[in-house]
């Protein structure tokens, strides 16, 4: 792969130093949620709920500041992020009139989105489409004068590669194009992404740091918290099944089996991981599109107690992923920017609290994850 020329340096006015935020799939709903929902909290307009890294114990931490992060990126839809937050907001996922407060915002960010692909009847190569979507990548950190770029994935989950292709799935083109365009990787899909042992060399070698599978936002949150608290108090878990109901651009592509089995698996490691074994049940998921962007989980966990008493705990959570999973990708964006100035390269067991699918290294229970988030900031602030 060929490096890139090195950014051009930030005129004197700029302090701090600003960071690209580059999404794949950035006129979606998790994309735009997060263009609006940075752009919010940098005005003033709604405070920074749910965004880990705004908390007391990551202040010293040396993320790049909100109002540094500049927005870009790929996709094939045609929609404007205006009017996508509009969609948004009379879907009750944005605050009504949020759009229109954030008018220029939005329209900046929309101005940075490049077509993706590959698309139907597109004859270009693997290569070609690496070095177009890298050259992408370059040209807008060079024209906003930027210290770095993350690449973060937020697209629409893939299917499994089919064992022996000779083509790589759009999710490690793009990897690759992170890779080639010399910026750090997140992927909160649970796409392939780097996550192939050619890629994952490839970003190592140059230095790049990576992060993670898979954006962990609703039930397998819950199940991360939950599975623990049955080990810790040595009760036996005998079956866990699930069942998630949901519409919008998500409902529609999980209703292909084989995209949904993707999705699955993260959520069944979770389990195994935190278990040691995975247990009998599934997990089922049902397009329902009146639901539009919001979620209803349901799980049923059977247990036993002392003298093999059986038992029954059932929870139910409803929610809006794209507000659930929106500043979880920001902090991921920072703390991945912050990694690559510090030097890190490889994967980023560490970030391992956002994701059902952590890089290898990263224990399983939610709390554990969190006190090695909490490590990890603290390294970072003090490398600066």
């Amino acid at each position: 792969m060929t490096n890139p020329s090195a950014p051009a340096p930030a005129s004197d006015n700029q302090s701090p130093p600003r960071t690209g935020v580059w999404l794949i799939g950035a006129r979606g709903s998790v994309a735009t949620t997060a263009v609006a929902g940075c752009a919010a909290v940098t005005a003033g307009l709604h405070p920074a709920t749910g965004m880990v890294s705004e908390t007391v114990p990551f202040a010293a931490a040396a993320l790049p500041p909100l109002p540094s992060l500049v927005f870009g990126g790929h996709d094939t839809a045609a929609c404007p992020l205006g009017k996508r937050a509009e969609q948004l907001a009379e879907g009750g996922v944005l605050p009504h009139g949020l759009p229109t407060a954030l008018r220029a915002e939005l329209a900046a960010a929309d101005r940075e989105i490049r077509a993706g692909g590959p698309l139907p009847g597109d004859t270009r190569g693997d290569e070609e489409l690496i070095a177009a979507f890298a050259a992408d990548i370059t040209a807008f950190t060079r024209r906003h004068h930027l210290a770095r770029t993350v690449v973060v994935n937020v697209a629409s989950t893939e299917p499994v590669p089919e064992p022996g292709s000779d083509r790589l799935p759009a999710s490690s083109l793009y990897a690759a194009a992170a890779v080639e365009a010399g910026c750090a990787y997140v992927n909160f899909t649970p796409s392939t992404g780097i996550r192939t042992r050619t890629l994952a060399e490839a970003a190592s070698a140059r230095g790049l740091p990576h992060a993670g599978r898979d954006g962990k936002t609703g039930q397998t949150l819950l199940r991360s918290v939950l599975a623990p608290m049955f080990v810790q108090r040595a009760l036996s878990v005998r079956a866990w099944s699930g069942t998630n109901l949901l519409g919008g651009g998500d409902g529609a592509v999980l209703a292909d089996p084989a995209a949904a089995a993707a999705k699955n698996a993260g959520k069944e490691r979770v389990l195994a991981d935190a278990l040691g074994a995975a247990p009998e049940g599934e997990v089922h998921i049902d397009d329902v599109p009146a639901l539009g962007d919001w979620k209803t989980a349901w799980d049923h966990i059977a247990f036993d107690g002392f003298l093999g008493t059986r038992m029954v705990l059932q929870t139910t959570w409803q929610g809006c992923d794209s507000a659930l999973a929106a500043p979880l990708v920001i902090d991921l964006a920072r703390f991945a920017a912050r990694a690559h100035e510090a030097g890190l390269s490889g994967p980023l067991p560490e970030l391992g609290f956002y994701f059902k699918d952590p890089d290898p290294g990263a224990p399983a229970s939610l709390s554990e994850q969190y006190g090695e988030l909490l490590a990890f900031a603290t390294r970072l602030g003090e490398s600066r």
